[in-house]
């Protein structure tokens, strides 16, 4: 079983622990009343220091990011704190989605999402790669926004 696998059900046990998906959405994430949650990925998120395992939430308003587990990190008091990697962008601020296969390596896919200021995040591991790509393109080509999708790498 793929480490994505097992992440979908950690994220499954999870979100029935916790009342549902939408529930742990909104405890993670400060979000709206008028903000509604579509769908749920299990992936990684690629960072400097290396792939981070967690879950993409796509909303009618964000994409959103959150760590399986909380990260270390060194606080500017020189002690070492805890806190989960999370990431939100709204759907208005995407410029592209772009799903990426490396040639040398067809198995390796990727989704690669730039915002209109030029910021790079590059999401893999997912347990549904094409299901991703399709929502994720889906939600941000409404009419009040404009999406390009590229081909392979």
């Amino acid at each position: 079983m793929s480490d994505a696998a097992v992440g979908k059900l950690s994220l499954g046990a999870k979100a029935l622990t916790e009342g549902g998906f939408d529930k742990l959405y909104k405890q993670t994430f400060s979000s709206s009343s008028d903000e509604h949650l579509k769908k749920t990925f299990a992936c990684y998120l690629s960072t400097a220091t290396g792939p981070v395992a967690g879950t993409l939430y796509l909303t009618n308003m964000n994409v959103a990011f959150c760590s399986d587990r909380p990260l270390s990190f060194t606080a500017p008091s020189g002690q070492t704190a805890w806190s989960y990697y999370k990431v939100m962008i709204p759907l208005s601020k995407i410029a592209t989605v772009e799903p990426v296969t490396l040639k040398q390596n067809p198995p390796e896919k990727y989704v690669h999402i730039v915002t209109v200021d030029s910021h790079d995040f590059w999401f893999m591991g997912f347990v549904s790669y094409d299901k991703a790509v399709h929502n994720l393109v889906e939600a941000v080509s409404h009419p009040s926004g404009t999406v390009t999708m590229a081909g392979s790498k």
